[in-house]
């Protein structure tokens, strides 16, 4: 037998074993910390927090709710709302099953389902990033369901995207088996601070992502969900641009005008412009980790968009004060 076969085999078999103990040492320290729900036989994962006015967190691709714990925004929401944030179909601790495409329409009909049965009539949408396609969908599926959306750094109109390729390979059958449970989550542990870099640029790492489980979302099941999600972007957003025209409800899309992972021009001021019912809030000098760097920009958008459909919320904020009656005034 070539030698180089051996070892290549011995090295598989290490890295396998290696990524299985931190797997499940990553979920041994990260256990969850909410409730499950059982919808159309998938099992979500899901925080709630919080009573009032009902807000739907959707966090964007390669992370999980555990994205809005660090950043601080779901405990600021769960002050003056009932925060529910969902685990995305396999992500955290939420079942994706292979019989199913999971775009972002696939996902909306899901969590409309899910809402239902928690008895969540309507509800404000948030979405960061990958999550903006989804909280789009539900918006255009279910209008009545959806009061107002608030986007974060969202991907909106189809481009070229270079690193759909790189981060696909995953997601393909036996080929990104193998590779997920061997190379691929090394690899990506390596890449994990520069990746972190070029999504808070310019601005630094926030320290409260420091504190984020990295392995968590370096576990096999996670990481073919990521790369299914980055082989579906461009095809999800030609799906939803157009079907834009057909959304009514209020929206307020927040954008770093540094982001290099989504082109705020692109995608944020583009939306905008298809949006009758809409306001943009760009945030100078800010990437693509907009909840982290402006919380209380987001939660002003957020109150904001309470206020325009009628949802009783405390005190404003100036700024959210401002918002509001610029989308009352429609500038």
């Amino acid at each position: 037998m070539n030698t180089g076969v051996v070892f290549a085999g011995i090295g598989l078999a290490a890295s396998f074993l290696y990524v299985r103990a931190r797997t499940r040492q990553a979920e041994q320290d990260n256990p969850p910390q909410g409730k499950f729900i059982d919808v159309d036989g998938v099992r979500l994962h899901y925080l709630e927090r919080g009573t009032g006015p009902t807000l739907v967190l959707l966090h964007g691709n390669g992370v999980y709710t555990q994205d809005f714990v660090t950043s601080g925004l779901l405990e600021r929401a769960a002050e003056h709302y009932r925060v529910i944030a969902f685990d995305r179909p396999g992500f955290g601790y939420s079942d994706r099953p292979r019989t199913t495409v999971w775009t972002p329409d696939r996902q909306a009909a899901l969590l409309h389902k899910a809402l239902e049965q928690l008895g969540v009539e309507s509800s404000i949408v948030a979405g960061h990033s990958w999550g903006t396609m989804v909280a789009l969908a539900m918006a255009l599926q279910s209008p009545d369901a959806v009061r107002g959306l608030v986007l974060l750094s969202g991907y909106y109109y189809p481009s070229v995207r270079l690193d759909v390729v790189t981060a696909s390979p995953p997601a393909v059958p036996v080929i990104g088996d193998l590779l997920r449970y061997t190379i691929s989550p090394l690899m990506t542990r390596l890449f994990w601070s520069l990746a972190s870099k070029k999504m808070f640029s310019p601005m630094p790492v926030a320290e409260r992502f420091k504190r984020f489980p990295v392995w968590m979302a370096l576990r096999p099941k996670q990481l073919r969900a990521s790369a299914a999600e980055g082989a579906l972007m461009v095809p999800a957003a030609v799906s939803l641009s157009k079907r834009y025209a057909e959304l009514k409800v209020p929206t307020v899309i927040v954008a770093g005008t540094q982001d290099k992972i989504v082109n705020c021009g692109h995608n944020s001021e583009r939306l905008h412009e298809r949006l009758e019912n809409s306001q943009l809030e760009l945030e100078p000098g800010v990437g693509h980790m907009t909840h982290y760097a402006h919380p209380d920009k987001v939660m002003a958008a957020i109150d904001a968009i309470a206020a325009q459909v009628g949802e009783p919320v405390h005190v404003r904020t100036p700024e959210a004060e401002a918002l509001a009656r610029a989308s009352e005034s429609g500038v």
